[in-house]
């Protein structure tokens, strides 16, 4: 069985590598709506900086500022930075556990954030520096898919990804067709196609509705699609089929707490139907997702981090 620490530190790598990807394309879509001063606009910035949980709304009358504070700002946990610099504090830890590749590439994404130019490389080209980003960061998924043994953990750290690829989608659909969306449903055309964008969905929703921008297809494409990679329903398949397998190795009975939450959330997403879903509200069956996701996490802390020593050891 994989060390704690072992497994705490590649968990955490696959969360915040892909917490680091979701905030590039908000800031970029919010510095799309700086080319617009529409209503839209601003009600696209209010959405990205919502679903990243600032409820300083006020923000999103500078989207330029709140773009560049989310992806540079060293002082606040929830930026870009610290999500590349946990990863990579992490990935050190680890170093013996991941490849040459896969270190080197998370080395690259970090250095060019730590630079002392990265202000003004940000200024220079807010959109390219972000892209190059996003592209550097398929890159370590990339190379760790290509050439990390797929053992315990590799689960690990792909169970960090979707588990963290759930909630994040979950929360951007919670603030868009949530309770607080219930008596002014989003229409305009612009700020439908910011959603997708901001979970990288336009052109893969596009192949299965066309040109027709609806609200409960998206939201249905979103939550429901078997195989769109950051649809929820997606993601709770690699997430039980991940637990699965870490479970195996550590020689757990299979009805452990994190794989049944897990079995649990996945039978949730394959037998939701999107009539009884809008039916009862958006909001109610999100908020049982994601917290069904907060158990997941606490129960695969118990089960293989913070687990007690007697637990493991033979009678």
């Amino acid at each position: 069985m994989m060390l704690a620490r072992v497994a705490d530190s590649l968990y955490w790598i696959g969360r915040y590598v892909e917490r680091a990807e979701h905030m590039c394309r908000l800031s970029d879509v919010m510095l799309n709506a700086t080319l617009d001063r529409s209503d839209a606009a601003t009600q696209v910035a209010r959405i990205a900086l919502l679903a990243v949980g600032d409820t300083n709304v006020s923000k999103a009358q500078a989207p330029y500022e709140a773009a560049l504070a989310l992806t540079l700002e060293r002082g606040d946990g929830g930026s870009i930075f610290s999500s590349i610099a946990h990863a990579r504090e992490n990935a050190r830890q680890v170093r013996d556990q991941i490849t040459t590749e896969t270190w080197e590439r998370l080395n690259i994404i970090y250095l060019r954030m730590n630079n002392p130019d990265a202000v003004k490389a940000f200024h220079d080209g807010s959109q390219v520096f972000l892209h190059d980003t996003i592209a550097d960061l398929h890159l370590f998924k990339g190379a760790g898919d290509a050439t990390m043994s797929h053992g315990e953990g590799w689960s690990f750290l792909q169970l960090g990804v979707h588990l963290e690829r759930a909630q994040l989608i979950g929360s951007l659909l919670d603030v868009v067709f949530g309770e607080r969306r219930r008596r002014k449903p989003l229409a305009d055309h612009f700020a439908l196609t910011s959603i997708l964008r901001m979970s990288c969905a336009l052109e893969p929703y596009l192949r299965v509705y066309t040109a027709e921008l609806q609200p409960r297809h998206i939201l249905n494409f979103l939550m429901l699609d078997e195989d769109f990679p950051r649809s929820i329903r997606f993601c709770t398949t690699q997430i039980e089929s991940h637990l699965a397998a870490i479970t195996r190795h550590a020689g757990l009975s299979a009805n452990a707490g994190p794989e049944r939450l897990a079995g649990r959330l996945k039978a949730r997403l394959h037998f939701a139907d999107m009539d009884e879903l809008e039916a009862q509200g958006a909001s109610a069956f999100l908020k049982t997702v994601l917290d069904d996701c907060w158990a997941i996490h606490r129960s695969l802390y118990d089960a293989f981090v913070a687990y007690s020593l007697e637990d493991r050891l033979p009678a």
